[in-house]
């Protein structure tokens, strides 16, 4: 994969922003390359970046619990994998890529970047993870835990300070099933916006009662809003 002086100096500064640079230069051009760019170009399907993005994404699991383990070491498996799962997913890896700016140094089709992609969630967050697949390549597991202990210090922090208390769709159906023996039932009413940018609305209903109205950029976090409603309702109702 070549790399030419004017995508050197790119690249640079997208170095400078991870606070890594790399030996191999076309590993990280390989990891911002999408397979709408290759397609386009009618590259081979090697050039892109879903092969290195599933080793970035183990890579991105194993460093997390290897965090997770240190700073809480009396919480049991089942917790550990709850937290993982709450810092290791595609918001909070978009809003990452979205502070260092990722999108601005893609390689995108035409067509995919007159659509939004460089500001879509799954598309930010599968390159930051073929990113950590590629410093791994480079110069070991050492280096890419380097950068998720660095840039995740405050998200492993923040959740375990929360705990679960947000998992409001957990808290919600253990209360209605003990109370009611029912179980809170999700309807999606509507989406609007452009597919890179949509929003939710969610109606939640306990024994065919509207409890709750929820939105959000996605169902979860639209499911999430209206069970805190419901939370929220059935307390005041005791």
């Amino acid at each position: 994969m070549r790399i030419s002086s004017d995508e050197k100096k790119r690249l640079k500064v997208l170095e400078k922003k991870l606070g890594y640079s790399f030996k191999h230069r076309e590993l990280l051009k390989k990891a911002l390359t999408h397979k709408s760019y290759t397609n386009e170009l009618k590259l081979p399907p090697t050039e892109h970046n879903e092969r290195i993005e599933f080793l970035g994404d183990a890579v991105l699991e194993l460093a997390i619990s290897h965090l997770l383990m240190h700073k809480f070491k009396d919480h049991p498996e089942g917790e550990l994998s709850k937290l993982r799962a709450a810092i290791v997913n595609e918001s909070e890896l978009a809003e990452l890529a979205r502070i260092i700016k990722l999108g601005e140094f893609l390689y995108l089709g035409k067509g995919e970047g007159q659509t939004g992609g460089r500001d879509k969630p799954s598309l930010l967050s599968d390159v930051y993870e073929a990113i950590l697949g590629a410093i791994y390549l480079d110069r070991g597991f050492q280096k890419a835990f380097k950068l998720v202990e660095r840039q995740f210090a405050k998200i492993v922090d923040k959740v375990g300070a929360e705990g679960f208390a947000k998992d409001y769709k957990t808290r919600l159906q253990e209360i209605v099933q003990g109370r009611y023996r029912v179980t809170p039932r999700y309807k999606l009413i509507k989406a609007v916006g452009p597919d890179h940018s949509k929003t939710f609305e969610i109606h939640l209903y306990i024994q065919e009662e509207l409890y709750g109205v929820g939105h959000g950029p996605s169902k979860k976090a639209a499911e999430q809003a209206a069970a805190q409603q419901a939370l929220e309702k059935l307390t005041h109702a005791k």
